[in-house]
């Protein structure tokens, strides 16, 4: 059986989170514990998060995974947006733990022109600080990027080297998004071309590393470097890439969907055309 969810909205309560994931058919999802457009966080409340554990217990949901907010730069030279990132980090990492919720998926930021090198000497002490900081009860997912202008962490070496250089490596995993791997230049259209992608990934980082796939479609073309989301199967890595993905070894890992909110298909409808494709419906 796969384990497939989406990113699903807190509006309201956290807790309810829980139930959109169940009504549209998910055994995972993935949250923002806040909002992921601001600075400020409210505080969790305590019947919320007591809720929220007992639902995603009840409807078997584990694991579940949480995503940093958007404002978050953890390679960027700006001394007060990394000082704010590098807290951001601290304090999802703690919320995280509160929540119950295993792993939050990171993007690696941009060094908005400073260099790959600073930019990896931010990362890395960012993330070294945060579990020096809050402990390792918490596993960070870091999210390889589209590699568009001044972006890291858009190839498998990227994340080898950041990985390799933490005091903690063992507290830190991959999230894998399809979309951002075929525009960085990663074919994933053929059964062949996924094999390729995943021993490479496997002699690179190590398979073992991988813990969750955002599986997307992408908007641009192989090598495009546009950070565009598609419809399952819609996109230009197509039915039969996401045939090849989903009989692969990804397959068996948890998969997120971060598919568009528009009226040419639900929710639900992706979540049927995977387990089409998966061979499943």
């Amino acid at each position: 059986m796969l384990k497939i969810g989406f990113h699903v909205s807190i509006i309201g309560r956290i807790d309810e989170a829980v139930d959109r994931a169940v009504e549209i058919g998910c055994n995972t999802f993935q949250i923002f514990t806040r909002n992921p457009r601001s600075w400020k966080a409210e505080n969790l409340k305590r019947e919320e998060v007591k809720a929220f554990i007992e639902k995603v217990e009840r409807f078997d949901m584990q694991p579940v995974f949480a995503h940093m907010p958007y404002l978050a730069n953890l390679a960027s030279p700006r001394p007060n947006i990394y000082f704010l990132s590098v807290k951001t980090l601290k304090m999802e990492l703690e919320r995280c733990r509160i929540l119950k919720i295993p792993y939050l998926v990171t993007h690696l930021g941009s060094h908005l022109g400073s260099g790959k090198s600073e930019g990896f000497k931010r990362i890395i002490k960012a993330i070294n600080e945060a579990y020096s900081s809050v402990g390792g009860e918490v596993t960070l997912l870091l999210e390889n990027t589209a590699g568009t202008k001044n972006s890291m962490g858009s190839s498998f070496e990227d994340i080898k080297y950041i990985i390799d250089n933490l005091k903690f490596p063992d507290f830190v995993g991959v999230c894998f998004d399809t979309a951002h791997a075929y525009a960085a230049g990663y074919d994933l259209r053929t059964q062949r071309a996924v094999q390729d992608v995943i021993r490479r990934f496997d002699e690179i980082i190590g398979f073992e590393k991988l813990r969750l796939v955002h599986l997307n479609d992408s908007r641009g073309g192989l090598g495009s470097h546009i950070d565009r989301h598609e419809h399952i199967g819609m996109g230009k890595i197509g039915e039969e890439g996401f045939r090849a993905i989903l009989k692969s070894k990804l397959g068996r890992l948890p998969l997120i969907m971060e598919t568009p909110i528009d009226e040419r298909r639900s929710d639900v409808e992706n979540l049927l055309k995977v387990l089409e494709l998966a061979g499943l419906k």
